[in-house]
C-alpha cells in the first residue's frame, strides 16, 4: 500500500501527451410539462446548458484532474465549438495550440437533452473522415514537438478517422523509441494498427469483437482471449474491463496474467469510466512504475467514478482515502464502501451538488448532530428525502457537537455517525460542518451558502426569523421548509433511559 501511495504522490511531477478523437459533450438540462401539440414527443423547457470535453478530452481532463500536466493533440473544425475545445482546454491549464484545425469537417459535438435525470435525446454532429497527407503532416509536426518532453502517450481513438493506420504506426515507433510507454484506448476489430503499444485497454465486448467472438465468460477465457489478441496484433499486454468482474491483466509470459476483482463501491454511472481506467494507467506508467501497479491503481480509480453520478473524474485524495480503507478492511463487503463513498469533503460535496443540479435534480439539505440514530431521525429524514431529489445531511462534527451538547458528548465519533447515516437510502451524501472552539459560527449557515441547495430543511418548532442558514438560503433563491419531529424520540431522552 505505501508504494501505490507514493505513486500516488509523484502524479503533479509527471507529464503525459494524450493524441485522439476530441469531443464536445454539450448538456442541455430542463423539465418537461406537456407533449408537443404537432406530434407525440415531449417538450423541454431548457433551463441550463453545460460543455465538456468528451473523448480523447475526457481522459486529458481526468490527468488534469489526477494532478499530472498533461497536453493533448486533436483535430477540431473551424466553428464555434473548436473555440469551446480550445477555451475548456486553455481554462484546464493546456495549451490548445496542439489543437489543429481542419477545414474539411466539423468539431465533433454530442448533445444530449435531460429532464431531471432522464436523457430523452442524443443528437451527433460530426463527419468521420480520414486525416488527408497536409492534415497528418502537421499531426506527426505536433507530435514530435510535444513528445519530448512527456513520460507517457495515450493513444484515445474514437474511429472518427483522425488517426489512420500510418500515423498510428508513426506515433507509436517514435514513442518506443524514446522508451516512452504507450497507453491505447482502443476502436474496432483490427487491433494490428496498434502493434508495438505497451498496453491496450478493451472492456469484455471489445475483447471479444476483436478476437472474432473470442470467449470473456471467465478469468481463464479471458486469459486465453487476451493472449490471442497480444499474438495477432503485436500488443504487448492487455488490460481488459471485465464490469462487476473487474480487470484482467495479461502481459507477455504464461505467468504474467493478473485478475483483480471490482473495487466499485455502487454503480450509480459508467459514463466515462474507461476514460478514468486509462488516465490513471497513464499516470502510473508515466512514474516509473509497472503495468500491475498501474492496473491496480486503475481498478481503484474506476471503481470510486462508476460511484458518481455522470461523467466525473476522480481526484488524488480520493485514491488515497480508498487506499486507507483497504488497509484497515481489506475483506469489507461493497455496501459499507458505498456508504463511505457518501461522505464527502466540503468541495467534493459542491462538485456533487453541481453536477446534480446539471442534471435537473432537486437538491435539499438538512443538519444535525445525530449522535444516537432512533425512530424520529429515520422519519424526518424520510419526510426530508421525499421532497427532494437528492438529499445533502450537514453533520456536526465532534467539537460542534461537544460545545452544542456539553463535554460529555458525542457518545459516537463522526466518522461512526456519518457511516450510520450514510446507509440510510434517504441520505445521498453526508457533509462535516461546524465551529472548532467557542465563539465561532456553530450555524450551518457557511456550508448552506457554499452548497446552495435548492431546499433546505430543519425538524422543529421553528419560523424562518429562528433560523439565520434559511436566510442564507432565501438569499440566493432557495426555499426554507419547516418539518414536524416525532415528539418524545431525542437522543438525550435515549441516554437518560440508558441510565435508568
Amino acid at each position: 500500500m505505501k508504494d501505490l501511495e507514493k505513486i500516488i504522490g509523484q502524479f503533479a511531477g509527471v507529464r503525459v501527451l494524450v493524441i485522439g478523437d476530441i469531443i464536445l459533450d454539450t448538456f442541455v438540462y430542463g423539465s418537461v410539462s406537456r407533449i408537443s401539440p404537432e406530434g407525440p414527443i415531449p417538450v423541454l423547457a431548457v433551463s441550463r446548458e453545460k460543455k465538456m470535453l468528451g473523448g480523447a478530452g475526457n481522459v486529458f481532463s481526468n490527468l488534469q484532474d489526477l494532478g499530472v500536466s498533461a497536453q493533448i493533440i486533436s483535430l477540431v473544425g473551424q466553428d464555434r465549438e473548436g473555440d469551446h475545445i480550445a477555451q475548456i482546454i486553455s481554462d484546464k491549464g493546456g495549451n490548445p495550440s496542439f489543437l489543429i484545425e481542419d477545414a474539411e469537417r466539423p468539431t465533433t459535438l454530442k448533445t444530449r437533452y435531460q429532464a431531471r435525470s432522464q436523457q430523452l435525446l442524443r443528437v451527433d454532429n460530426e463527419k468521420l473522415l480520414h486525416s488527408n497527407a497536409s492534415i497528418s503532416k502537421v499531426i506527426i509536426e505536433k507530435y514530435d514537438a510535444a513528445i519530448q518532453n512527456v513520460q507517457a502517450v495515450v493513444i484515445s481513438d474514437y474511429g472518427k478517422g483522425m488517426l489512420t493506420p500510418e500515423i498510428l504506426a508513426a506515433l507509436i515507433q517514435k514513442a518506443t523509441a524514446q522508451n516512452i510507454p504507450v497507453i491505447v484506448d482502443p476502436k474496432g476489430r483490427d487491433y494490428r494498427i496498434y502493434k508495438g503499444a505497451s498496453v491496450v485497454t478493451p472492456n469484455r465486448k471489445e475483447l471479444s469483437e476483436a478476437t472474432f467472438d473470442g470467449a470473456t465468460d471467465t478469468d481463464d477465457n479471458v486469459e486465453k482471449t487476451a493472449r490471442a489478441l497480444m499474438k495477432q496484433s503485436g500488443v504487448h499486454a492487455v488490460l481488459a474491463t471485465r464490469s462487476e468482474d473487474g480487470m484482467t491483466l495479461v502481459e507477455g509470459g504464461d505467468a504474467n496474467v493478473t485478475h483483480l476483482p471490482t473495487k466499485a463501491l455502487e454503480v450509480f454511472d459508467v459514463s466515462g469510466a474507461g476514460d478514468t481506467v486509462v488516465a490513471t494507467v497513464a499516470a502510473v506508467m508515466a512514474t516509473g512504475a509497472n503495468l500491475k501497479q498501474a492496473a491496480t491503481l486503475a481498478n481503484i480509480a474506476g471503481g470510486l467514478v462508476v460511484a458518481k453520478v455522470g461523467t466525473a473524474t476522480v481526484q488524488p485524495r480520493e485514491m488515497l482515502a480508498e487506499l486507507k480503507q483497504q488497509s484497515i478492511d481489506p475483506n469489507r463487503q461493497t455496501p459499507e464502501r458505498s456508504f463511505l463513498a457518501k461522505i464527502l469533503e466540503k468541495d467534493e460535496a459542491l462538485t456533487q451538488v453541481q453536477i446534480w443540479k446539471e442534471q435537473g435534480l432537486k437538491v435539499g439539505f438538512t443538519n444535525g448532530c445525530f449522535d444516537i440514530l432512533h425512530y424520529g431521525h429515520v422519519n424526518y429524514l424520510n419526510q426530508a428525502r421525499a421532497k427532494c431529489d437528492r438529499l445533502v445531511l450537514g453533520l456536526n462534527h465532534d467539537a460542534s457537537v461537544k460545545l452544542l451538547k456539553g463535554e460529555s458528548r458525542p457518545i459516537n465519533d463522526q466518522m461512526a455517525r456519518a457511516t450510520v447515516i450514510g446507509a440510510l437510502g434517504s441520505v445521498d451524501l453526508v457533509v462535516f460542518f461546524g465551529a472548532t472552539k467557542a465563539g465561532e459560527d456553530n450555524t450551518p449557515c457557511e456550508i448552506v451558502g457554499y452548497l446552495k441547495p435548492d431546499i433546505l430543511m430543519k425538524g422543529g418548532d421553528y419560523s424562518i426569523d429562528d433560523l439565520p442558514e434559511g436566510k442564507v438560503a432565501l438569499s440566493y433563491g432557495g426555499t426554507v421548509e419547516i418539518m414536524p419531529l416525532y415528539e418524545g424520540y431525542s437522543t438525550t431522552n435515549t441516554i437518560e433511559k440508558m441510565k435508568a
